[in-house]
C-alpha cells in the first residue's frame, strides 16, 4: 500500500458556499437580532478597508451576540456539508463557532501572507473556545496549505476540547499533515482515550511506520499489565507480517469480544497469506465481517458506550 509523507493534493473549499451554509444553520437557532449583528460585522470585515481590530473584536464578541447553542444539524445538512468540502462535519459546532468561522472566511484573503498573519494573530491570542473554532475551521480556510505547521502544533495541546477540534471530525490532518505529525496524532488520540473512528481519513493515511509505532505502544501497555484499545489495530492490519501477526494472534486469544473482532478486521485488511489463514480459523468472525456486522466504526461506538 503506497502512502506519501506529505499530501500534495490541495482541497480548497468553496468559501461562498461554506458561508451561506453556515448562515443557514445559524438561522435555525439564533434570534433575528443575532443575525442582524452578524450581518453588520460581516459587512464591516469584508471591506478592503477593514481594520484588523474590527475582526478581532467581532470574533471575540460572537458568543455574546450570537449565542453558544448547538447547531441543529440533520442528515441533509451533513450531506450538504460533505458536498461542499469532503470531511466537513459541523454536527458538534455551536452558533458562536459557526459565526466565528464565517467572520474569518469573510476578510480579504487575496494575499496569502497577510491572511496567514491575521489568522495566526487570532490563534496566538485565542481563548479555548476561540481555538476550537479556529482549528475546526482549518479545512475551510483560503490558502489551507499555509496552516500545516499550525495544525501540527494543535495536536500537541493538553486542552481536550481543542485537541478534539483539530484531530476529530476534521479533514485537515488527513489532507495536509506530514506523515510524522499524522502518526503522532493517531498515537496521542489512543493515549488520551479519544475515539479513533472519528479521525477523518484514518484508512487513507495508514503507513508502515505508524503500524510499528502502534504495535510498540501495545507491547508497552501489555508489559505494564494494561489494556489496549481494539481501535489501535485499525492502522496495523494493512501491514501485517510475521511479527505483527503475533499481536493479532494474541487478540484472538483474549476473552474480550471487541478485541477478537478487531483481530478479524485487521486480518481482513491484510493481503498477507498467513493472516488470511488465521482468519479462516475463526470462521464465525470472518462471516460477521463479510456481512458488515463487524466494522471499525461499530467497535469505536461500542467502546464509547462501555466507557
Amino acid at each position: 500500500m503506497s502512502t506519501t509523507s506529505t499530501p500534495t493534493v490541495l482541497y480548497q473549499a468553496d468559501i461562498s458556499a461554506v458561508k451561506e451554509f453556515l448562515k443557514d444553520l445559524i438561522r435555525k437557532t439564533a434570534s433575528p437580532e443575532s443575525i442582524e449583528w452578524l450581518t453588520q460585522k460581516l459587512t464591516l470585515v469584508s471591506s478592503n478597508a477593514y481594520q484588523a481590530k474590527d475582526l478581532y473584536l467581532a470574533f471575540s464578541a460572537a458568543p455574546r451576540f450570537v449565542g453558544k447553542e448547538n447547531l441543529q444539524v440533520n442528515k441533509q445538512d451533513l450531506q450538504q456539508a460533505t458536498d461542499i468540502r469532503a470531511g466537513f462535519n459541523p454536527s458538534n459546532w455551536t452558533t458562536a463557532q459557526a459565526a466565528r468561522t464565517i467572520l474569518i472566511l469573510s476578510i480579504p484573503h487575496q494575499n496569502p501572507e497577510t491572511y496567514l498573519a491575521t489568522i495566526e494573530k487570532l490563534f496566538n491570542t485565542a481563548d479555548m473556545g476561540e481555538l476550537v473554532a479556529l482549528y475546526a475551521a482549518l479545512p475551510l480556510l483560503p490558502h489551507p496549505e499555509q496552516f500545516r505547521k499550525r495544525a501540527s502544533e494543535g495536536v500537541r495541546t493538553n486542552m481536550g476540547d481543542v485537541y478534539e477540534a483539530v484531530a476529530l471530525n476534521n479533514p485537515y490532518p488527513s489532507d495536509y499533515m506530514e506523515e510524522d505529525a499524522w502518526n503522532q496524532m493517531v498515537l496521542k488520540t489512543l493515549f488520551v482515550g479519544k475515539p479513533i473512528y472519528r479521525i477523518y481519513g484514518i484508512e487513507k493515511r495508514v503507513n508502515p511506520k505508524l503500524a510499528r509505532m502502534l504495535s510498540d505502544y501495545a507491547h508497552e501497555r501489555w508489559a505494564a499489565g494494561r489494556t489496549v484499545s481494539p481501535e489501535l489495530w485499525r492502522s496495523v492490519g494493512p501491514y501485517l507480517d510475521d511479527t505483527l501477526l503475533n499481536d493479532v494472534k494474541k487478540l484472538f486469544a483474549q476473552p474480550n469480544d471487541l478485541e477478537k473482532a478487531a483481530a478479524a478486521l485487521a486480518c481482513t485488511q491484510s493481503n498477507f497469506a498467513p493472516a488470511q489463514e488465521l482468519l479462516n480459523e475463526h470462521a464465525t468472525l470472518k462471516e460477521s465481517v463479510m456481512r458488515g456486522e463487524i466494522t471499525w466504526d461499530l467497535i469505536g461506538n461500542r467502546l464509547l458506550e462501555i466507557n
